[in-house]
C-alpha cells in the first residue's frame, strides 16, 4: 500500500452484476447488440443488459480472473461478472487493479474452478481522487504502449533471424554433399501418433504429466504445458519432434524438452533412432510446405502417418 493514500476495500468502487445469457439462450438471436464470452465477441443480439461501459472478469472455468473491457449497450454470458464502477470512479483505474490481484487464492472446485465475487470484493482499494486516478492511468497506458512496441520489435527480430535461419537451412539442404545417401524418414526414426484424452481426464491444476493438444500450445521452437493429465495415452519422451498432423497448422513442429509429455490425436511425436536429433529437426523446420501440400480434407486438413514416413 502507497503511503498516504486513503483506503477502501474494491466494494467501495465498484458494483457487481449477473448475467443469466447462455449460448443456447441467444442462438437465433440477431441485431445491433454484441455479446461477449471467455473469449471474447459471441455474436450480435437485439438487447443489451449494460447501458454504459462496463468490465467483465470470468467467474466459471478456464481463465478464471481474467478481465475485459466492453462497451455500451452490450452484454457477456453467464460464465462472466459484470464489474460496473460507481461514480467517481475511473474504469481503467478499476481495470489496472484488478488485473493485479492474485484470484487464484480465491480459486474454489477443480473439475470447474470458480471465483465469488464475496470473496474478493475486500480487497484494499485505494480511494483517491479522479484527477489522480487518471494521472495514474495514464502513466501506466504509456507503460504498457512502450512494453507493446518493445515486444512487437522483439518478435519482428526473432521472426526475421528465423527466415534468416530458414533460407540458409534451404541452402544447406538443396545442396548434395559427398557422401550423402538419402533415406525415407521411417528408416531414420519411429513415429508415435497421439490420442485423444477427455476432458474429465486432464486438469489446469499440474496434476500428472503435461499433456500438449495441437500448435496452440507451440512456442517459437518449444512446447508449453497448460493441461496435466493422470491417465495419459500416448506419450512423447525429451527430443522427441513434435508435428502437427491435422487442423490449420498441419505441418509445424517443436522441440519436445520435458521428460514425457502425453499428446493429443492432433500431433505425433517424431523420433530419432540412427540420426542426430538436432539434424532432423533443422531438416523438419523446413518442410513446412511441403506437409502443407500431402494434407488432405478441405474442413479439417490432415496427415496420415503414410504421409509424414
Amino acid at each position: 500500500m502507497k503511503q498516504g493514500w486513503e483506503y477502501g476495500i474494491l466494494e467501495d468502487a465498484v458494483n457487481k452484476g449477473s448475467s443469466n445469457l447462455s449460448l443456447k439462450k441467444i442462438k437465433g438471436d440477431d441485431g445491433d447488440y454484441p455479446v461477449f464470452g471467455a473469449k471474447g465477441f459471441v455474436q450480435n443480439v437485439s438487447f443489451y443488459h449494460q447501458e454504459s461501459e462496463y468490465l467483465g472478469i470470468i467467474k466459471d472455468g478456464a481463465g478464471i480472473g481474467r478481465v475485459s473491457r466492453h462497451p455500451e449497450k452490450s452484454s457477456i454470458i453467464a460464465t462472466m461478472q459484470y464489474i460496473l464502477p460507481k461514480k467517481g470512479f475511473d474504469i481503467q483505474f478499476i481495470n489496472y487493479f484488478l488485473n493485479n490481484i492474485d484470484f487464484e487464492k480465491y480459486r474454489t472446485g477443480s473439475t470447474i474452478p470458480h471465483i465469488y465475487y464475496k470473496d474478493y470484493k475486500s480487497e484494499p482499494f485505494p480511494l483517491v481522487n479522479t484527477d489522480e486516478q487518471k494521472r495514474i492511468v495514464a502513466k501506466l497506458d504509456e507503460c504498457f504502449e512502450a512494453i507493446d512496441k518493445a515486444r512487437a520489435n522483439v518478435e519482428k527480430n526473432l521472426n526475421n533471424a528465423k527466415e534468416l535461419f530458414q533460407s540458409q537451412l534451404n541452402q544447406i539442404f538443396s545442396q548434395k554433399g559427398d557422401g550423402w545417401e538419402e533415406k525415407k524418414l521411417g528408416e531414420v526414426c519411429d513415429l508415435i501418433s497421439g490420442q485423444h484424452i477427455m476432458a474429465k481426464d486432464y486438469n489446469s491444476d499440474g496434476e500428472g504429466i503435461g499433456y500438449l493438444t495441437g500448435p496452440s500450445d507451440f512456442g517459437l521452437d518449444y512446447p508449453t504445458i497448460s493441461k496435466w493429465t493422470e491417465h495419459p495415452k500416448k506419450i512423447a519422451i525429451k527430443n522427441d519432434i513434435l508435428i502437427t498432423v491435422k487442423g490449420s497448422g498441419v505441418g509445424s513442429i517443436n522441440l519436445q524438452i520435458f521428460d514425457e509429455v502425453a499428446i493429443s490425436r492432433q500431433l505425433m511425436a517424431i523420433r530419432a533412432k540412427n540420426v542426430n536429433t538436432n539434424f532432423l529437426y533443422s531438416f523438419l523446420s523446413i518442410q513446412f510446405e511441403y506437409f502443407q501440400s500431402h494434407s488432405k480434407g478441405a474442413a479439417i486438413p490432415g496427415l496420415s502417418r503414410e504421409d509424414v514416413l
